[in-house]
């Protein structure tokens, strides 16, 4: 009896041991095609206990028992509930989302569904940006949304990206969108770079951007939205979910394209063949390949992140970017961390999010300008390298010439930049559906620039150094409050917000200028004592600047039934930038969206799965590339001319006159906001379960108001230019919009994503009282400031203007068109042939993924605009040819050609700059852990090998026809000149990707 006790005991504590043992349960989540759906989140339903399936789609998980039900879900994918009924392994095939009509999209001061979106908004994830060698947001984007042109300033690291949505519709320089990071507006102050402001940011933290193109989706930026917005939103953790991952990646990258200048026994029989005497040095240097190298770039980062339920969760990153460029002392180096927390409180009512980005960013630039003249025109037959190995000392035509490679030993151009971004948005809901939110948040940096010339005997007057340091401060105050209420009964969906913004942004500048006087010691002159003499002065200059913009603003959002939606905003700007009589500015806008597929009508349908009208109306604003405080009168002091006089008759000279207080720009109180109106209609459609998606979009961009800094038309006017606004100029962008994406796959195992994107834009000025508005001139001995483009009444923004060369005359000299016929060759003879802008841009994709292998090509291109080869002009002439200075077969083409003939701004140095490039190659491999016996410890392993810039289709001559100078002419941003610029790299990189 007593050993059936104990059996009875032991086995009702077994019973209930078992009862409380947690049961383990493997699963596998696969989409409609029987893909595996890796990162897809499952939890234990009505508790915190999750995790996610690793890349082959499996997962595991311990719950309570085997009659809990498990919630899955994936981007994209309808989530699902899974009972287990006992059961300790399930399969699950989650149905796709065909429209993705539940994602979510960033817009102004929140999210919105897409399903309730009426403004013309474009979302890339981080899974479909643009892989390789990424050092700034711009980069990511190129090519992946329709109507953003998006091209480089030059091919050097870190290089900034001149970003055009749906046209240019400003003269100025002003012309990039605003960036919003994770709800903070960052200004486009200059923070003492020379290269892209957005380095800062670690592309590997950036979860998604969303990219606002319509007035109804910017008009809530106002004053500042006329550009388009683009959104950036930082990854976080996730709730049940806790993983770290590290990725490292090496690339290598090399000049993608060289210029066919002379051989060495070209260039033996072209000088003769000119009319010049050979100056045969008896060497054989191909300067390109001497000058530029093989850059190696290094990549690590390392993020963690996780939750604990729906309360908390965090993501913390930390990475190291080193990247070489093709010419040396071209380098850029970033160290960046980021944190990204969110809590909440009481039931979720309490919800704050906070955000800090830290890095350092060195940036090393090489003397571009000279660099490029060098490799291009030095004489081939010369050596880089004496007999002894030492850098060659040349000999030109006049003298001692500069060894580039020397150049490079004495050359320093360096900035060190530190800056922290931090927000911090508590939200409390304060009734049900009314929730108050601030916006708390700084920008902070802080920049270095040293660029020097070490004493040097034998160099171009450097034989005494000369250093010039540049220190930038600026800082960026943000406060914001708002107001949200959602309200909803029967089929009725209000959702109302209110705010206030206040910004405020410094910028401080020093620039101190050493002229010489520094030892030939081998201590860089930056590292030395500097004092001033009357033999080597210093001249100091300083700048600062404050800009304060408050704001108002509300939208309101309405929506019957899911299938009728309204949108309206208003926002008022008040900026310290203009004038006492047009301090505030008002931008209104309003949409209409129609989800006809929801329609009874076509509630059956089995082809139609979205089907979706958007139309809409707004004015924005543009302050952007005008002076801090332009309406404002502005005074210096000088000593020259006219400027000061004599006092108590002692002076002597100059010299001992007091300086005499100047105007140097005109009060304009009337200044006002540069005001773009834009009109869009949209269409959003899906077909065939979703396996066919795209968008359809006109839009009708006018700007009014054009703001330049103009001559002054009052001749006794105290200054020659002031800002001011003309009301009857108006610049124009109509077009269309097309993108288009296709999923499908063959059989179990492969799988295909098809698309891309078409944009159609004509662009006109008109209005203007000008007959030309200068935005690009030449340079150089001879060609300084020869109108090359410029803004023309009825023709396209950039519009070249310039002498149609027809050929060679009898006598050597060039031969234009006469447009008046007059017999002489005037200004009154130019024409316009062609804009610096394309009217068509393109991109389309392939991405192909069979098993663990994946395959992704990216091209994307331009047609339509022209490009003036200021190269050519400058360098690629006969005269340079018979001086013994390299060339290409440009300057030999016409045989009887004159020596001394002109090289004039005309149509010969003007080319298409049409093209197609395959500007992204990513091949990857996802390795099972468990295949080397690490899955206990490792969930994920990927292998990839990315290639950027393969190849480019192109009648460009120059070296790429992706070109921006990134320059200006009294504010107003230069396109489509080709003068030295920093050739393109063609990179391949290795990475690889671990999480655990």
């Amino acid at each position: 009896m007593k050993k059936l006790k104990l059996l009875m005991i032991i086995s009702l504590f077994c019973c209930a041991s078992n009862a409380w043992a947690q049961q383990t349960v493997n699963g596998n989540v696969t989409d409609e095609f029987g893909s595996p759906l890796p990162g897809a989140s499952v939890i234990e339903k009505g508790t915190s206990n999750g995790t996610t399936t690793d890349f082959d789609g499996n997962f595991t998980i311990d719950v309570a028992e085997l009659n809990a039900v498990l919630e899955l879900s994936y981007i994209g994918y309808t989530t699902m509930d899974v009972p287990l009924n006992g059961q300790n392994s399930v399969i699950v095939q989650l149905k796709e989302d065909a429209t993705q009509l539940e994602d979510v999209v960033v817009i102004g001061y929140g999210t919105q569904k897409k399903s309730d979106v009426t403004g013309s908004i474009a979302s890339v994830k981080s899974e479909d940006f643009n892989q390789g060698v990424v050092t700034n947001p711009g980069q990511l984007l190129q090519g992946k949304v329709s109507g953003v042109n998006i091209t480089n300033v030059s091919g050097e690291p870190g290089a900034s990206q001149n970003v055009i949505i749906r046209g240019v519709g400003s003269l100025r320089s002003g012309t990039a969108p605003l960036y919003v990071i994770d709800g903070f507006v960052i200004s486009s102050n200059d923070i003492g770079m020379g290269t892209s402001p957005l380095n800062f940011i670690n592309p590997q933290d950036i979860a998604s951007m969303d990219v606002l193109k319509d007035a109804s989706a910017t008009a809530i930026y106002g004053a500042r939205a006329a550009n388009g917005v683009i959104m950036i939103t930082t990854k976080k953790g996730k709730a049940g979910k806790a993983e770290m991952e590290l990725s490292v990646s090496t690339a290598m990258s090399s000049i993608a394209k060289k210029m066919d200048v002379f051989s060495a026994d070209e260039f033996r029989q072209q000088v003769p063949a000119a009319g010049g005497t050979l100056d045969d040095q008896g060497g054989n240097t191909d300067w390109q390949d001497t000058l530029t190298r093989t850059g190696i770039t290094k990549n690590v980062n390392l993020s963690m992140s996780g939750g604990v339920s729906e309360k908390f969760s965090y993501f913390l990153s930390g990475g190291v970017s080193d990247q070489q460029g093709i010419f040396y002392n071209s380098d850029l180096k970033r160290y960046s961390g980021r944190v990204k927390l969110n809590q909440k409180a009481f039931d979720g009512k309490l919800d704050v999010d906070f955000n800090l980005t830290a890095s350092k960013t060195i940036n090393e630039r090489p003397d571009i300008g000279s660099t490029i003249v060098s490799m291009l025109q030095l004489n081939p037959t010369s050596s880089a390298y004496d007999s002894n190995g030492n850098i060659a000392v040349l000999e030109g035509a006049s003298g001692l010439i500069l060894n580039p490679l020397q150049r490079n030993e004495i050359y320093l151009d360096e900035a060190s930049s530190n800056r922290i971004l931090a927000n911090i948005t508590p939200s409390v809901e304060i009734v049900k559906g009314l929730t108050y939110k601030v916006n708390l948040g700084v920008d902070y940096s802080m920049t270095n620039r040293d660029i020097q010339n070490m004493p040097y005997t034998l160099g171009e007057g450097l034989f005494m150094g000369t250093l010039n340091t540049i220190s930038t401060e600026n800082s960026n105050y943000l406060i914001e409050n708002t107001l949200n209420y959602k309200l909803d009964f029967d089929k009725h969906s209000i959702t109302l917000l209110a705010g206030h913004s206040y910004q405020e942004t410094k910028f401080e500048r020093k620039d101190i200028d050493f002229q010489g006087g520094f030892a030939n010691n081998g201590i860089e002159p930056r590292y030395q004592d500097q004092s001033s003499t009357d033999v080597t002065a210093t001249t100091i200059a300083s700048t600062a600047t404050t800009d304060e913009l408050q704001s108002y603003f509300g939208r309101l959002n309405y929506s019957y039934a899911d299938k009728y939606l309204v949108t309206g905003t208003l926002r008022a700007d008040g900026s310290s930038r203009f004038g006492s009589n047009n301090k505030y500015g008002y931008f209104p806008s309003v949409a209409l969206g129609w989800n006809i597929y929801k329609e009874d009508f076509l509630a059956d349908s089995d082809l139609i799965s979205n089907l979706k009208l958007r139309a809409s109306w707004g004015q924005t604003g543009n302050q952007n590339g005008i002076a801090s405080k332009a309406s404002y009168a502005s005074y210096n002091d000088s000593k020259s001319d006219n400027d000061t006089y004599p006092l108590d008759g002692t002076e002597s000279s100059l010299d001992d006159y007091p300086y005499g207080t100047i105007a140097v720009r005109t009060a304009n109180p009337d200044l006002k906001w540069e005001v773009v109106t834009q009109a869009n209609v949209g269409l959003d459609f899906a077909f065939f379960n979703g396996s066919l998606t795209g968008t359809l979009d006109y839009f009708n961009k006018v700007t009014n108001d054009v703001i330049l800094f103009a001559t002054t038309p009052d001749p006794i006017n105290p200054t020659e230019k002031y800002w001011t606004n003309f009301p009857d100029m108006e610049v124009k962008n109509k077009g269309y919009e097309v993108a288009l994406d296709y999923r499908g796959n063959i059989g179990e195992d492969f799988t295909y994503n098809l698309g891309g994107n078409v944009s159609f834009i004509d662009n006109v000025v008109e209005g203007s009282i000008y007959s030309v508005i200068t935005s690009g001139a030449a340079q150089g001995a001879g060609q300084t400031g020869a109108t090359i483009n410029g803004y023309i009444n009825n023709e396209a923004i950039g519009a070249f203007y310039m002498k149609d060369f027809i050929g060679i005359g009898e006598d050597g000299l060039n031969q234009f068109s006469d447009v008046v016929a007059d017999g002489v060759s005037l200004d009154n003879d130019r024409i316009v042939p062609g804009s610096a802008l394309p009217n068509v841009l393109y991109a389309f994709y392939m991405n192909f993924n069979y098993k663990k292998l994946d395959l992704g090509l990216n091209f994307n291109g331009v047609s339509g605009n022209k490009i003036f080869n200021h190269t050519a002009m400058s360098q690629f002439n006969k005269g340079q040819l018979v001086n013994n200075l390299n060339t290409t077969d440009f300057a030999v083409a016409y045989p009887n050609e004159s020596t001394t003939n002109s090289n004039d701004v005309s149509t010969r140095y003007l080319e298409d700059g049409s093209f197609l490039r395959l500007n992204n190659a990513s091949l990857g491999y996802s390795l099972d852990p468990s295949i080397i016996g690490l899955d206990e410890w490792v969930n994920n392993i990927r292998f990839n090998i990315t290639g950027q810039n393969l190849f480019t289709i192109t009648d460009y001559s120059g070296y790429d026809p992706e070109v921006n100078t990134g320059s200006q002419i009294d504010q107003i941003q230069t396109f489509g000149i080709d003068r030295y610029r920093y050739p393109t790299a063609r990179t391949f990189m290795f990475g690889l990707n671990v999480s655990f």
